[in-house]
């Protein structure tokens, strides 16, 4: 089995950055997540929903990348919940965990690392896990508590470093593009107006983002990147783009090409997510 983009050129001077939802790690491993990642010229892998603690993702992600790349991670409090990393050719210069506020500390939802970018500046790359959340309950709560500390925290990040990306499982829908069946989701976490008016503010002025997918794929419907597990969802084709890589207008600037590595068919998928994987040109 091989996946539609193996050995996808890339041109020199290109850091090539992929973020994926593993839905838990060994599951993934497992379910041939290696077989995707070899010859896909990777430099930069961000995961979320890792769901095991340090050794086992440095172990797991050693046998996925077939060398002893530099790992960052933080898991959750709760075992077997979230949990974020990053894999990277370059090394780690610094690296945080957590957004701010304490409450999110422990809940294995956001790490960063310091990078030098090719062109010698500092590259700060974010692995992100926000709450799915469920409507009118407490997980829901938690949801605006962390997008709220995202709409303070992002313009702080924007303002210190060179280039700054936020890439991850980002559990919204910006815009009707993004799902295919919105019209019967607008009641439910993931495409509520609450939620998507946080990423009006990311992604306008206020904030200014760029959601360098978008950006490249242009006014179309997704392309998805996750599918429940559900019915016919895959085949069919009705997904969600909820996976981003929300990049400081400087480093979005230099990203040439966005794709989606969809697997060729449902049994060969090693998560419900896919991996979006973006070029960046030095």
């Amino acid at each position: 089995m091989v996946h539609a983009n193996a050995h996808a050129p890339k041109a020199d001077g290109a850091l090539r950055l992929a973020t994926v939802n593993v839905n838990g790690i060994r599951a993934a491993h497992r379910k041939g997540m290696g077989v995707w990642f070899a010859g896909r010229g990777i430099d930069i892998l961000t995961l979320q929903e890792v769901r095991a603690p340090k050794e086992v993702v440095e172990n797991l992600l050693e046998e996925i990348t077939g060398q002893d790349w530099h790992v960052v991670e933080t898991a959750a409090a709760a075992k077997g919940r979230a949990g974020v990393a990053i894999a990277t050719l370059l090394e780690p210069q610094d690296a945080r965990v957590g957004i701010g506020d304490p409450y999110f500390d422990d809940s294995g939802r956001w790490i960063e690392t310091d990078l030098v970018a090719p062109d010698g500046k500092i590259l700060t790359v974010v692995s992100a896990y926000v709450h799915s959340g469920v409507v009118d309950t407490p997980k829901q709560v938690d949801k605006y508590r962390f997008l709220d500390e995202m709409i303070r925290y992002l313009p702080e990040l924007k303002a210190t470093k060179d280039y700054a990306v936020v890439t991850g499982d980002l559990n919204v829908g910006h815009t009707t593009r993004d799902i295919k069946n919105w019209k019967g989701n607008t009641k439910k976490a993931g495409f509520l107006p609450e939620e998507r008016a946080y990423f009006d503010r990311f992604f306008g002025e206020e904030i200014g983002y760029v959601d360098v997918h978008r950006e490249l794929a242009g006014d179309v419907d997704g392309p998805y990147t996750w599918w429940s597990q559900r019915g016919q969802a895959f085949d069919n084709d009705t997904g969600w783009r909820i996976d981003y890589q929300a990049a400081t207008p400087e480093l979005a600037a230099k990203a040439t090409a966005a794709v989606v590595d969809r697997a060729p068919s449902y049994d060969t998928r090693f998560s419900d997510h896919a991996p979006l994987v973006v070029d960046y040109q030095f």
